[in-house]
C-alpha cells in the first residue's frame, strides 16, 4: 500500500538541483546551406564598360595628351583637304579665263597666304600665271609671265571686281614673229623667210628672197607695241613702199592692242633670241560675263 503524501518519483527533493531537460528531438541533416552569391557589380563599376574606359583614360595625362593630338590632326587633315580643293578648283577657274583670253594653256599658282581665308574675304593676292609659250592669240612663239595682286571680287552688276595690279613680261621668238608674220601680213608675209635681230640697234630684221629685207624698230605707241620700218632693200620691184608701213601697222594692231582689264605695254626689248616686252595695268575693272564671255565663270 502506497502512501498518499510521497513525492512522485519524478519529483526532485527540496534543495536539490532539478534533473536537466531531456535533449531536443534529432532530425536527420540535409546539405548544408549554400552561401549566397556576392552582389553583382552595376555597369557603372564594370571595367569593361566604354564609360568606365573612357573615364580611366581621362585620368591619365598622357592619354589626354594622345586625344589632343589626334584631335588637332584629324581637324588639320580635313583643313588642308579643303584647301587643297579651293585652291584645285580656283586654278581651274583662272586658267579657264586666262585660257580663254590667250588661247594657249596655262599654269596657275596663288601665294603662301591660305585660300581658304583669301575666299572668305573675297580679297586674292600673290597669283602667278604662266602660259605655255606655244602662242597668245595669233601671235606664234609668244609666251607671257603674268603677276597679279589685290584682286577683290564683288558682283555689282557690269563688274566683277577689281584688280590691283597685273604686271606681264611677254617674250616672242624668231622663229614664232617670222611663223607670225607669214600667216598674218598679207602679200609681205609670204616674201618672209627668215627673221634676224639686232639687240645693238634695237631692231628686227624680216628677211625674204633674193637678198631683199625689212628692217623694223619695235616701239610702245598707243599702250601696244608697233613695228616701225627703217630700212627697205630689195622689194621695190615686188612691194611698193607706201604699202609695207601700213602692212606692218595694221600686223602691229591686231597683235597686242585689245587687251582686256586695260592691259598696256610699258616697254619692248630686242635680244638674240626675240622680242620681249613688259605690260601691266592698275585698278582694272573686271567686266561682267555677258561683256566678256572669258570672265563669266570667275
Amino acid at each position: 500500500m502506497t502512501d498518499p503524501w510521497a513525492r512522485p518519483a519524478d519529483q526532485p527533493a527540496p534543495g536539490s538541483a532539478p534533473p536537466p531537460p531531456p535533449p531536443p528531438p534529432q532530425f536527420p541533416q540535409g546539405p548544408p546551406p549554400q552561401s549566397a552569391p556576392p552582389p553583382q557589380a552595376g555597369p557603372a563599376q564594370n571595367d569593361s564598360s566604354p564609360l568606365v574606359k573612357i573615364k580611366n583614360l581621362f585620368r591619365d595625362p598622357l592619354s589626354i595628351v594622345l586625344v589632343v593630338v589626334i584631335i588637332v590632326a584629324l581637324v588639320a587633315a580635313g583643313l588642308l583637304g579643303a584647301e587643297l580643293y579651293a585652291r584645285s578648283r580656283a586654278d581651274d577657274v583662272v586658267a579657264a579665263a586666262t585660257e580663254c583670253v590667250v588661247q594657249d594653256d596655262v599654269k596657275v599658282s596663288f601665294g603662301a597666304t591660305p585660300f581658304l581665308l583669301q575666299h572668305m574675304t573675297g580679297h586674292y593676292g600673290n597669283i602667278s600665271i604662266e602660259t605655255a609659250g606655244n602662242q597668245i592669240r595669233e601671235a606664234k612663239g609668244m609666251k607671257a609671265q603674268i603677276e597679279i595682286d589685290d584682286v577683290r571680287l564683288q558682283n555689282t552688276g557690269d563688274s566683277k571686281g577689281t584688280i590691283g595690279a597685273l604686271d606681264a613680261t611677254i617674250t616672242w621668238t624668231s622663229e614664232g614673229i617670222k611663223e607670225t608674220v607669214q600667216n598674218a601680213i598679207p602679200v609681205l608675209g609670204s616674201l618672209v623667210t627668215d627673221v634676224k635681230t639686232n639687240p645693238a640697234d634695237g631692231t628686227i630684221e624680216l628677211e625674204a628672197a633674193l637678198g631683199s629685207s625689212v628692217t623694223t624698230k619695235p616701239t610702245v605707241q598707243d599702250g601696244g607695241i608697233a613695228l616701225q620700218m627703217v630700212n627697205l632693200e630689195g622689194l621695190g620691184f615686188t612691194l611698193p613702199r607706201e604699202m609695207v608701213q601700213p602692212a606692218l601697222d595694221a600686223f602691229s594692231a591686231q597683235l597686242t592692242k585689245g587687251y582686256p582689264l586695260g592691259i598696256k605695254a610699258d616697254d619692248v626689248q630686242v635680244s638674240d633670241t626675240g622680242v620681249s616686252a613688259r605690260f601691266s595695268t592698275r585698278n582694272a575693272s573686271i567686266p561682267a560675263g555677258d561683256t566678256d564671255p572669258c570672265f563669266a565663270n570667275l
